[in-house]
């Protein structure tokens, strides 16, 4: 009997949400007793999800840095800690509430979604559209069309970016839209709405972020919905590339998987970013 599958006219965003299992006893319980958990105080801002997508640590070897599986979400519903696993002794999370996410069967992606490199990955809300299409973990972010355009145009010159990027900078954390490493620098790439960006109080926050990125040593440019809609291979790529060339070309190190969306393995841009504790207790 053929599986159910979401219509595809379905766009809903957060209908999948890609989580995290660094555990190979989490793997256990999701492929033999169907359940997955999250803490509710933790949850995603785009929930509940219709599907869950897990994303596997270095623990798992062959099938490390990448998104293999996936279930139909059944049911979820809150319990503490101390119901999820009565056989543990009292200690400081037994209180903690969790979502309790009841699963189907594991089904395995027509092809894994690959981690170009070494990031925390937690949650990624997304849609199932992009989930049956991404060949990496950058396709899988739904922030913005905007975002999509410019990230489509990034691959399409072999561009290699991180998105949803997040720095810490004076005990402030910022999420950078597109992060490229060069040899003498970094980039921050911004898409930038016309309606939210023109806010005045919304620019005022926009110039302290790029005074405190500057102070780490990132170069910050920013494109307005315009200009990424009609001077996309006029303005905003030249200016994207004429940057990575004065900072001495992207950096090519600590690559975890070949994704040459064209290019060959050589033409890629890699960061190495060791961030190994995945803690979603």
């Amino acid at each position: 009997m053929a599986k159910k599958r979401p219509s595809k006219k379905s766009k809903s965003r957060g209908e999948v949400l890609v989580a995290i299992v660094n555990d190979k006893g989490d793997f256990a319980r999701l492929k033999e007793e169907h359940w997955y958990r999250i803490p509710t105080d933790t949850a995603p801002r785009r929930f509940p999800p219709k599907w869950v997508a897990f994303y596997q640590t270095k623990i798992f070897g062959e099938e490390a840095h990448a998104v293999n599986y996936y279930a139909r979400v059944k049911d979820i519903r809150p319990v503490t800690r101390e119901e999820l696993f009565p056989g543990d002794p009292p200690n400081p999370k037994s209180g903690r509430t969790y979502h309790r996410i009841e699963i189907g069967s594991l089904q395995r992606l027509p092809q894994p979604i690959l981690s170009r490199r070494f990031r925390r990955i937690v949650f990624i809300p997304t849609t199932w559209e992009k989930l049956r299409a991404a060949a990496e973990i950058n396709d899988l972010f739904d922030e913005s069309s905007l975002e999509d355009r410019l990230w489509a145009e990034l691959k399409r010159e072999q561009i290699s970016a991180e998105r949803q990027w997040w720095v810490g900078v004076n005990s402030k954390r910022y999420a950078l839209d597109f992060a490229v490493f060069c040899e003498d620098g970094k980039v921050d790439i911004e898409a930038d709405g016309d309606l939210y960006h023109s806010n005045p109080e919304h620019a005022e926050q926009d110039n302290r972020r790029n005074n405190a990125l500057a102070v780490d040593g990132w170069h910050v440019l920013r494109f307005t919905e315009h200009q990424i809609r009609e001077e996309m291979a006029e303005y905003c790529l030249p200016s994207v590339a004429q940057t990575i060339h004065r900072l001495g070309g992207a950096v090519a190190e600590g690559k975890l998987h070949d994704i040459t969306h064209g290019a060959t393995a050589q033409q890629q841009f890699t960061l190495h970013e060791v961030q190994a504790d995945y803690d979603v207790d």
